[in-house]
């Protein structure tokens, strides 16, 4: 049997996947890596950094990318739930500028990898939420861009049901749209 059962997101190498949770009346356990079993449904990506963080509802943080040292990001949720989303920056795909979201929570256990030339982003819907990733490059200060969260070229479909106040940094909220960035 899969430990890990890969569902694709219509843009290319952007995909949803999710653990084969072993439970019980003691609760439950899962892997959450193999590098053995992700080979072996076609993930043979180096992860060289851990990251976790803490945000309360309402938080919006991205959409952030890499410039000269791309990071390619496995990312999942350990508490709570978020809306995490990620957007084509690859020149010459055919995908873009298009964009894919997907509600991650402890519950569901499912994991997104979003490959490097990606933006990402996410926004807490529960009242907080610790969000974890694996990164395939180390983060480099200096290295950062970002992309305006709303920006209507893009058209990203936050739900924001429920959420009184979008939460930005003063980096996010000064991102460029999209179009900006190729002048």
């Amino acid at each position: 049997m899969a430990k890990f059962q890969v569902t694709q997101t219509g843009i290319k190498d952007l995909i949803v996947i999710e653990p084969t949770v072993f439970g019980d009346n003691r609760g439950y356990f899962m892997e959450t890596y193999s590098e053995r079993e992700f080979a072996e449904v076609g993930l043979t990506m180096k992860f060289v950094q851990d990251n976790q963080s803490k945000s309360k509802k309402g938080v919006l943080r991205g959409l952030h990318f890499q410039i000269n040292h791309p990071q390619g990001k496995l990312v999942r949720v350990i508490s709570g739930e978020v809306f995490d989303v990620a957007v084509d920056l690859r020149e010459g795909s055919e995908t873009y500028g298009k964009w894919y979201g997907i509600r991650l929570s402890a519950e569901n256990k499912k994991m997104f990898y979003v490959p490097e030339r990606f933006a990402h982003g996410f926004l807490v819907l529960s009242d907080e939420a610790e969000f974890c990733y694996k990164c395939t490059d180390f983060y480099a200060p200096g290295d950062e861009g970002g992309i305006l969260y709303s920006d209507p070229d893009i058209g990203i479909d936050w739900p924001l049901d429920g959420i009184d106040e979008v939460i930005l940094s003063d980096k996010d909220q000064r991102h460029p749209l999209l179009r900006e960035l190729k002048k």
